[in-house]
């Protein structure tokens, strides 16, 4: 039985404590905040802290689940590491890619904690299915690939805190925060992005210092060509697309279902993902399962799970496309 606590109680603390609640092989030992309003979210005769440092020294857990703003990710991720915990930490990994190697770094450094990066989506029924057939080479090669995010912020998502919208705090906007997930996907589905062209910027009259709109065309190593494009200007949130062209079939991500595309114009339907309840279904329902395969590795000792370097391309890439939104050129990876 391992013992969780969970650090910071925002928006999507509450995906990481049922997922912990609901595996009976983890016990949540405490949770904190700094807010101490926040006390009132905490689940019934959970202890609760202010200080995560008292929490680790006095509850001694085995995993702390960062849920923080993206600036605290990697300061507290290693302060409790040094600590001799092991971390399951929230995407973004890091603000930015000089952020993100030093990360890196610091986890090749410490191989006897586990430090896993909550990429749930690599998860969904609906991806892991479309790997397999990808992997398989059953249809040839990826000639091409497309991500398409199209959610809705309101002004007062980003007035009800502040750090959202700011490039010290948040390290982005709709990329970083939205859209990360279907980035990591492409790369993680399609192979290694040799160059990028991209067009950022704002069509929403916030007064944020970060992008809510982005275009950004990709090129793939093994020759693919793809696109990718996200925003927080939609009037709702409607599901992430996710299509791959390869040489002998097409295949599609939509509304949480995979099919194939077929000639005739129909789709053949392969398989649906897991739903979240509630409103913010967009979440995806594979957090429980991500973090059982965590828990499990460290259990078995294994190093089955999403690591800090293999979240270090998400970064990178979303560096690459604010360079190339900024100065309006091809930038190569």
């Amino acid at each position: 039985m391992k013992r969780a606590a969970v650090i910071g109680l925002g928006d999507i603390s509450s995906i990481h404590i049922n997922a912990i609640q609901s595996n009976p092989d983890i016990t949540l030992a405490a949770v904190c905040d700094i807010d101490e309003s926040r006390k009132e979210a905490a689940p019934e005769g959970v202890p609760f802290y202010t200080d995560y440092k008292t929490m680790i020294e006095e509850v001694k857990p085995d995993v702390v689940h960062v849920c923080l703003p993206h600036y605290l990710h990697v300061p507290v991720t290693e302060v409790a590491v040094e600590m001799g915990v092991h971390v399951f930490c929230e995407k973004p990994m890091a603000l930015n890619a000089e952020e993100g190697r030093q990360f890196v770094a610091f986890e090749a450094a410490h191989p006897e904690k586990h430090i896993g990066i909550c990429f749930q989506n690599r998860f969904n029924e609906s991806v892991e299915m479309l790997k397999s057939i990808i992997d398989s080479g059953e249809y040839g090669k990826v000639q091409g690939a497309k991500g398409v995010v199209l959610w809705a912020r309101p002004k007062s998502y980003y007035e009800a805190k502040p750090w959202r919208g700011k490039w010290a705090t948040a390290g982005g906007g709709c990329m970083i925060n939205q859209s990360i997930h279907t980035l990591d996907l492409l790369y993680f589905l399609c192979g290694p992005i040799d160059s990028l062209k991209a067009v950022t910027g704002q069509v929403l009259d916030y007064g944020i210092e970060v992008e809510d709109t982005v275009t950004a065309r990709l090129q793939f190593a093994g020759g693919a060509k793809g696109l990718f494009s996200a925003t927080v200007a939609n009037y709702k949130n409607e599901s992430v697309q996710l299509s791959v062209q390869l040489e002998g079939a097409e295949f599609a991500i939509i509304d949480n279902v995979l099919y194939r595309l077929m000639p005739d114009g129909t789709q053949q339907r392969l398989v649906e993902d897991a739903r979240l309840e509630g409103s913010k279904f967009y979440y995806g329902a594979s957090h429980s399962k991500l973090i059982k395969k965590f828990y499990d590795a460290i259990e078995q000792g294994t190093q089955d799970y999403v690591h800090v370097s293999e979240a270090l391309m998400s970064i990178r890439l979303i560096d690459a496309i604010q360079e190339s939104g900024r100065t309006g050129k091809e930038v190569k990876l």
